[in-house]
């Protein structure tokens, strides 16, 4: 999913300097949950957060609205503690020998928030509602795509999804265009959510008040305020052990709320890092630092000048040395990335050679593109997302190296997050700043969905047929070895061809109050929250 890494953490860094003054963390006893429920299951667990763009699961694609979808809605599969596909509402399925039609059972009596069972039926007009071009999703294609009869629909040719077939009310059958070893991942991602098509009715802002099957339904949000999920005592699975979640929206710096105990958890921002890694302070032991499928980049806009010229991107990206930025500008919370695919992901390739910083190789290769001279590039915009025009220390660190070492001065052009995240094609400018966090761990989802040509996430219009034959291998091929091999490949083109420049690879750096358990982000950076319990 795309994840706002550099653009909306690093500017809110920014707030929390101004607004704590990088004062230190106090001791605190008070505990807003602990006051609130205790040990028993009326406990509340206090969070902070920002207001969601959307509930909607067919449109969501950030991984703030993610935060909130993934509690109140759910789908045939899920990814379990070690990120393999389970059955979700489905009970069950079975592959065909060939490889390309699902028979999935459903569960019986998995119930919608307001009480409605749940019915095959219920999937096939969620998957056909998020598949409508009326319904606006930029996730459809690459998340559904590979059943046949979904891309006639995207393109207004067909009113109804061909490969999706109900036989009887818990019974669902699924026919994809090729053997897809990835298929069932794709089903944990929201679009392939169900949703009520009683409360899809409604009106084009259903979804602030949805009617979802997972383990918590929405309470009340009142926007730039609060937002609060009541548990879901229908829930076919694990009932969650608290009674609720209160997001305080916007309500101050998490490090600070968190010190003086006005809520559980929280991730830390950059200012606060040296505090709460300080051995004789009182947060150590309340830290838990976990690795993030996830990887921040600059994007080129590939079919726009300069970036059009590989030597181009090649050259921008030998011009920034990545171990300088992680250090001073990251102060080593994250680890540099030479590649694509992050540690931990299938297929990672510890033997990739990544681009070498070296400044005179960078002019040189300028020298040899089609530009000739530095002198002859047009101006460079880069693209980002935020507020006020605090674009963050790292955006402002890459522009210094570009000017230092190639003499090319680029400006940045701030669009609001929302614009940003679902209207990036429409605003791109030649480079743009971004992040993709794994949906599920697999690395077609990076690979696949950011740089096959004409996908809808490859925004920069990278396209290069040797990359394109190379995955439509990998995908199709049942050896998972060769596969992994095949994908690998893929890596290593991108990386030479300059797709994209990355940057590094996220981490999880999490406060816990002692009384809270089971708050652990997954490798996806989500937390389980119909997990979480708090005991005093």
């Amino acid at each position: 999913m795309k994840k706002l890494i550099t653009s909306i953490v690093l500017p809110l860094l920014a707030v929390s300097i101004a607004l704590s003054g990088c004062q230190p963390f106090k001791t605190t006893t008070s505990s807003a949950s602990a006051i609130a429920g205790g040990n028993s299951s009326n406990a509340v667990l206090h969070l902070y957060g920002t207001d969601p763009l959307t509930l909607d699961p067919a449109t969501s694609g950030d991984a703030s609205s993610h935060d909130f979808v993934m509690q109140i809605f759910s789908g045939l599969m899920t990814l379990d503690s070690n990120l393999q596909p389970v059955a979700d509402i489905a009970k069950s399925w079975n592959i065909s020998s060939d490889g390309t039609v699902y028979t999935f059972t459903l569960k019986q009596g998995v119930k919608f928030q307001d009480g409605r069972e749940v019915k095959a039926d219920d999937f096939k007009y969620s998957w056909e509602r998020a598949c409508n071009p009326a319904t606006g999703s930029q996730t459809a294609e690459g998340y559904l795509g590979d059943i046949v009869g979904v891309k006639d629909m995207l393109a207004g040719k067909a009113t109804s999804i061909s490969g999706v077939k109900v036989i009887d009310n818990y019974t669902l059958q699924v026919t994809i265009d090729a053997p897809r070893s990835y298929f069932l991942y794709k089903l944990t991602y929201p679009t392939a959510f169900v949703v009520d098509k009683n409360n899809v009715s409604k009106g084009a802002d259903w979804w602030k008040q949805p009617n979802g099957t997972g383990p918590f339904k929405l309470q009340t949000w009142v926007a730039n305020k609060s937002f609060i999920l009541q548990r879901n005592d229908l829930f076919y699975g694990d009932v969650a052990k608290v009674a609720s979640v209160n997001y305080g929206l916007w309500s101050g710096v998490p490090e600070r709320l968190f010190e003086t105990g006005d809520i559980d958890a929280t991730g830390v921002s950059l200012p606060y890092i040296d505090e709460v890694t300080d051995p004789a302070g009182p947060y150590l032991s309340q830290l838990t630092i976990t690795p993030e499928l996830s990887f921040s980049y600059i994007g080129f806009n590939c079919t726009k000048p300069p970036f059009d010229d590989p030597k181009i991107r090649q050259a921008f990206a030998m011009a920034v040395d990545k171990d300088k930025l992680v250090s001073l500008v990251y102060k080593g919370m994250m680890d540099k990335a030479d590649g694509i695919l992050p540690p931990g992901m299938p297929g990672y390739n510890s033997q990739l050679q990544g681009l070498e910083f070296n400044p005179q190789k960078a002019l040189d290769l300028i020298k040899q593109s089609k530009y000739g001279d530095v002198s002859k590039l047009p101006p460079i915009v880069l693209t980002t997302a935020g507020y006020g025009g605090d674009v963050g220390s790292d955006l402002e660190a890459l522009v210094n190296e570009w000017r230092t070492n190639l003499g090319v001065e680029v400006t940045i052009r701030e669009i609001d997050p929302e614009r940003f995240l679902y209207h990036t094609k429409d605003e791109l400018d030649n480079m743009f700043d971004s992040g993709w966090s794994a949906d599920y761990p697999h690395p077609q989802d990076f690979l696949d969905l950011l740089f096959a040509s004409n996908t809808a996430s490859n925004y920069g219009g990278y396209s290069n047929p040797a990359v394109d034959s190379l995955l439509a291998t990998a995908g199709k091929e049942q050896d998972n070895t060769k596969s992994l091999a095949d994908y690998q490949q893929v890596e290593q083109l991108l990386v030479n061809d300059a797709a994209v420049l990355p940057l590094w690879f996220g981490k999880n750096y999490t406060l816990v109050k002692p009384y809270v358990h089971g708050f652990t982000p997954d490798a996806m950076g989500m937390v389980r929250l119909n997990e979480v319990s708090i005991s005093k």
